[in-house]
């Protein structure tokens, strides 16, 4: 963990995502596509779908929408070219970036995430070059200004239904599992009608790089908001110790 509160930077995200609600829809509708393509239209039988839904539902993404984004995807004829990539390299400072895509034409991303690295003085490299330090997990960040349980029934409940960790932060809970366990966790966490703030398959980095040169944080700040601007990339993620 990065030893301080992740939920400033997601209220920042969800600030940044309110003022851009179209482009956050857009990305979460590509996401619905891809995940009905593969797995089909219903949640119960569509894991990745039912992630999907539960992100929608944390950005405000209205149920009538998310209903219209799973029958498009599954109607008839319904043409869905949408392909994930991922692209990994290195910012300034020996940062690490990944960047997860959705696209219809992977020439065209590919030039302008590169692009986007080199603007900042970065550089792309192949393909696990830089992810093998980080881990997968499944992250859930609940907000304790809106959950109203006790942080030792919170946890026992988080840990029973199989999570690896639980942190009691500043303005936040953050429970962390392994990528099969999320579901289950997240399930139970639901049943009990906790209100989660954030909650998705991450890659958390195993250590943080501390940027002191202020080039170099101007240039990462660059590439991470050119990255954010592109309209074909979904995630990105870093080591950089903001």
């Amino acid at each position: 963990m990065s030893g301080h509160s992740k939920f400033a930077n997601i209220k920042h995200k969800k600030e940044k995502n309110d003022a851009a609600k179209g482009k956050i829809f857009t990305m979460i509708g590509r996401e619905i596509a891809i995940a009905v393509k593969e797995g089909g239209a219903d949640p119960a039988n569509n894991s990745k779908l039912r992630d999907v839904i539960a992100k929608a539902k944390a950005n405000n993404m209205p149920n009538d929408t998310i209903d219209r984004g799973i029958k498009k995807a599954s109607g008839e004829g319904a043409n869905v070219n949408y392909e994930a990539v991922t692209y990994e390299g290195y910012g300034p400072g020996g940062t690490a970036i990944i960047v997860n895509a959705l696209t219809d034409n992977k020439n065209r991303t590919a030039a302008n995430v590169r692009n986007c690295f080199s603007k900042g003085q970065g550089s792309i490299g192949t393909q696990g070059c830089v992810s093998y330090m980080f881990d997968q997990k499944g992250q859930i960040i609940i907000s304790k200004e809106e959950c109203g349980k006790d942080a030792d029934d919170l946890m026992m409940l988080a840990l029973d239904a199989g999570a690896e960790d639980f942190a009691d932060e500043e303005d936040s809970y953050e429970i962390v599992t392994a990528p099969e366990d999320f579901n289950a966790v997240r399930d139970a966490l639901e049943a009990e009608q906790v209100p989660l703030a954030d909650a998705e398959i991450t890659m958390i980095p195993q250590t943080f790089v501390d940027l002191s040169e202020e080039a170099d944080i101007t240039n990462i700040q660059r590439i991470l908001d050119l990255l954010d601007a592109d309209d074909d990339v979904q995630t990105v993620y870093h080591n950089w110790n903001e």
